[in-house]
This record gives structure tokens, C-alpha cells and sequence, in this order.
């Protein structure tokens, strides 16, 4: 997985679920408050905060020839129910041991994407749009103990409909503002948070590429582009260049706020859903919980489930990898 690829993931992943990563947890109760576009008929009657679409503007030098690609990535919540077999009869339940497992009712996520590619510069300053079309669906899975299937794991998810529009505007000689604007048009009345949710663009984030061009930096614009950089408008995303340390021709907005090239850890084992938080205590303190606990968190979630996994066959030096490494040494002034 290159730089950008494993970045974007971490930032899809942010918040996803948090130590001690169980269902009882008090910090998962309410869950998906990263980057949320939720249906405008919510947003309408909801508290204020909740948007029903989030917009990127950014400044890239480019010629005439100007290949743009645009990838909205987002969660999109499934419903994860347990239902237990009774003479044929599917009854629903908080909870199943089978087969020495134990299964919970809760909420997952599935990843969605979405890709547009603007050709040149005549079709970008014409704008181009795409349609978000997810039909509602759902899946069952069995659950089987020595005695045959005695339950199902029922999965469930809204459609969700929406746009995505990417234009852009002249500002200088080979300088144009591209705009990715990211909307939900789901069908939806209520201001039930629950229901809302299912019907959402979730962790939302925007990758734009360009070939033949540079974009420039959001956060650090050269003097000659400060004031057109600063008239950009960013809602609910923050655009900053990624990828090697220098390079300009891929740009991630994010609903959280990162600096130019950011970089997940090298040492890092995999996917803690808290990449603001240290590596180090989280293994610590996954491999410290009770045997309980450690067991409640494989039951919440598939991706629990591998955290656990990971960091229970971590070894000795990958442990001692995670204390802590020094980059580089440089002269004291």
C-alpha cells in the first residue's frame, strides 16, 4: 500500500471505533462522527453542526492538458443483527453463543467509492457531475455450533443517493481553483440521529490527482497565490497535499484537520482507528484487558476482532518498535 493509499485509509478508519474497542464501551455508544453528509431532511431539523454536503477548493497549476481524477471515498453503516433459529422461526436477540463463539448485534460499516476523471481543461471549466446511487440490500450469513445452524447474522443497509460535482475556475495565468462539491439527496424526514445515520455519507474524504500539473499547498501557498488560496472555500474538509514529502500532484481532503504529507508510522502494526493516539499504548492496553473484555471486543466488530488478533501475535521487537525511533539528528545551533 503506497503513502497516499494508506493515509486516505487511516483518515476513511478515524474514529471508526476507539479503545477499548467493545460495544459496552461509553466512548462507542455514539459512533460515525467523523466527516458525516447526512440526508438534507435531517440536517433541516437537527442540531446545528450536521451538513448535507461538504465542499473542497484547492489551487493547482496546470497547461491546457489537464487529466484530473477525483475519488470520494466514504462508510456507508450496516445493520448487523442476530437472529437465533427456534423451530424454523427467526427470532431476533442482543446476543448468541454458538460453537464457542459469541455473536453481538451492532453496527458495521462498508467502504464505498466513487470516481471521476476530468479529461482536460475545456471539460473541467464546463464542470462535470456524477451520480451516488447505493440501492438498499441485505445479506445473511449462518451461524453453526456441532449441531447444525442454530442462528443468522442478518445485515442490512439504506440507499443512499447524492451527487458529486468537480469544476473549475481561471484565478491566474495556468492557475484555476478546482471545486469537488460532495452532496447527500437521500429521501428523509425526522431528526432521529439512529436512522439518519444509516442513510449517510460517512468519514467522507475526497482524493484528487492531477497529471501535467502541480497543486498547491492549502496551508503553505507561495506568496503570489496567498490571497487565492485564502479566498478558496473549504466546508467540512481540509485539502492537503499528500503522498512522498515534496510531491504535488495529489491532494486529500479530509473532515480533520492534518499538515501537508502526512504519514502513518512505519512502525506501526495496522489499523488502531485513532491515528492521533500512540501505537504503543494501544497494543498495551489491548493486551491488557480481561479475558472478558478481550472477548466482548472480538464479539463487537469483524475489525475489532483482527485488532485483537494483531496485537495479541505482535512480537517481542515489534513491540520494542513501537517505543519510539529517531529520524534523523541534526547539529544543535
Amino acid at each position: 500500500m503506497d503513502a497516499v493509499a494508506r493515509i486516505a485509509r487511516t483518515v476513511l478508519y478515524e474514529g471508526y471505533l476507539l479503545w477499548p474497542y467493545r460495544r459496552s464501551a461509553m466512548k462507542n455508544r455514539q459512533r460515525w462522527t467523523f466527516g458525516g453528509i447526512y440526508p438534507p431532511g435531517f440536517v433541516r431539523d437537527a442540531r446545528a453542526g450536521d451538513a448535507a454536503s461538504v465542499r473542497t477548493e484547492c489551487l493547482v497549476e496546470a497547461g491546457a492538458d489537464l487529466p484530473l481524477d477525483v475519488t470520494v471515498r466514504f462508510l456507508h453503516v450496516v445493520a448487523r443483527r442476530v437472529l437465533r433459529l427456534d423451530d424454523g422461526r427467526a427470532e431476533p436477540v442482543d446476543e448468541l453463543v454458538a460453537g464457542g463463539e459469541r455473536h453481538l448485534s451492532w453496527d458495521e460499516a462498508t467502504e464505498r467509492e466513487v470516481r471521476m476523471r476530468g479529461r482536460d481543461r475545456r471539460q473541467l471549466l464546463r464542470g462535470i457531475e456524477r451520480a451516488i446511487d447505493v440501492p438498499a440490500g441485505d445479506a445473511e450469513e449462518a451461524i453453526a455450533d456441532a449441531g447444525g445452524v442454530v442462528g443468522l447474522i442478518a445485515r442490512s443497509w439504506e440507499a443512499i443517493r447524492g451527487s458529486v460535482h468537480v469544476a473549475a475556475t481561471p484565478v491566474a495565468a495556468d492557475v484555476l481553483r478546482v471545486s469537488v462539491e460532495v452532496a447527500n439527496t437521500t429521501p428523509f424526514d425526522g431528526t432521529d440521529r439512529g436512522a439518519a445515520v444509516r442513510c449517510a455519507l460517512v468519514s467522507t474524504h475526497t482524493v484528487l490527482h492531477v497529471s501535467g500539473g502541480a497543486f498547491v499547498s492549502q496551508t503553505d501557498p507561495p506568496d503570489a497565490l496567498r490571497a487565492a488560496a485564502a479566498a478558496c472555500r473549504n466546508e467540512g474538509a481540509w485539502p492537503v497535499l499528500v503522498g512522498e514529502p515534496g510531491a504535488r500532484d495529489t491532494m486529500l481532503a479530509a473532515p480533520i484537520i492534518l499538515s501537508d504529507w502526512p504519514a502513518v508510522a512505519p512502525e506501526s502494526p495496522g489499523d488502531l482507528f485513532d491515528g492521533g493516539e500512540i501505537d504503543q499504548l494501544l497494543v498495551l492496553n489491548v493486551l491488557g484487558l480481561t479475558d472478558a473484555e478481550k472477548e466482548e471486543m472480538a464479539a463487537s466488530d469483524p475489525r475489532a476482532r483482527e485488532i485483537l488478533r494483531r496485537c495479541e501475535t505482535l512480537s517481542p521487537d515489534a513491540r520494542v518498535r513501537l517505543h519510539g525511533t529517531i529520524r534523523s539528528l541534526r547539529p544543535a545551533p
